[in-house]
């Protein structure tokens, strides 16, 4: 019992790692290249529009992280979307923010570096 916490743990304290490392890091299926779902592609589009640089993260390639991102957010569905190290949403909520333009404003606010 002991060593599945301490797995969890790990996992929190590897995905906490990630999310504080970069500005922008979108937990998804796949790469920015080669996607492999819907609406992992559609969160890169979304990021690519809004000129960003970001980190991202292949869940399909970590099981660890990718069962575990989904209770350190405590959400459901990847993609994940992390802006300086606080939970954005998925790709419907940033859909939703980037028509609005508000996903280009927490970027702004947040003076997240833009891609090269």
């Amino acid at each position: 019992m002991g060593q599945m916490t301490d797995t969890n743990a790990n996992t929190n304290e590897r995905i906490a790692k990630i999310v504080g490392d970069a500005d922008v890091v979108l937990f998804m299926k796949g790469t920015p290249l080669f996607p492999q779902c819907g609406f992992s592609n559609r969160a890169v589009s979304i990021l690519d529009h809004c000129g960003v640089a970001f980190d991202s993260v292949d869940v399909l390639q970590d099981m660890e992280i990718r069962q575990g991102i989904k209770a350190y957010s405590d959400w459901p569905t990847i993609p994940q979307l992390y802006v300086k190290g606080e939970f954005v949403g998925g790709s419907d909520i940033m859909m939703e923010m980037f028509e609005a333009g508000e996903l280009q404003q927490l970027m702004d606010e947040k003076q997240v570096a833009k891609a090269s």
